[in-house]
């Protein structure tokens, strides 16, 4: 289980857009999944009627697509309707304003809530019962269990098993990193 606060994964273009050309990212620490790793890189948002919010954490390596990841009380605070997508899926989600010390990029859609979802190898995801793209329900127990509905698997050789959940959701059960939970099947 991991709790994904927010955060952007930018394109070189948008990188160098905000922190000016050749600018590289600099690693401030490794996360959970193989080679990904949170940037001492940090923007500022700026959604509808300049509400903001600062220090948001970039994350490495360099994607093909610029990307926000928000809880929804992220969106109440910056005014935007964030829909619920999974990675890269894009397509009508929110407008922001990404603040970089060298400069602006207006992003006409980019603020998601990302989908509830749960990384596996192929390995994992197969002794696990589990496949690519399947939805399955994750049962987290304690005091304010719950039952995660719409959790999409996704598999690639280089993850490595774990649940991602946005702070919302993880601190209305009162989830923190590393606990295990229950998939449940349909």
């Amino acid at each position: 289980m991991a709790v994904s606060a927010r955060h952007v994964h930018l394109t070189r273009e948008a990188l160098e857009e905000v922190y000016g050309k050749g600018h590289e990212l600099s690693k401030l620490r490794d996360l959970s999944q193989p080679g990904q790793y949170a940037a001492k890189e940090t923007l500022t948002l700026v959604g509808t009627r300049m509400r903001t919010i600062e220090g948001v954490r970039v994350l490495g390596p360099l994607r093909k697509y610029t990307q926000v990841e928000l809880a929804r009380t992220d969106g109440i605070a910056l005014g935007l309707e964030l829909p619920v997508r999974d990675s890269g899926k894009l397509s009508g989600s929110s407008p922001i304003v990404l603040v970089g010390p060298k400069g602006a990029l207006n992003l006409e859609e980019g603020a998601i809530r990302a989908a509830r979802h749960i990384h596996a190898s192929d390995t994992e995801a197969s002794s696990l019962g589990l496949r690519d793209g399947q939805s399955v329900s994750v049962r987290v127990p304690g005091e304010k269990g719950v039952v995660f509905e719409n959790v999409i698997v996704k598999t690639d050789p280089s993850f490595s098993l774990e649940m991602h959940l946005d702070t919302d959701d993880a601190n209305a059960a009162d989830i923190c990193c590393d606990m295990f939970v229950e998939i449940m099947f349909s």
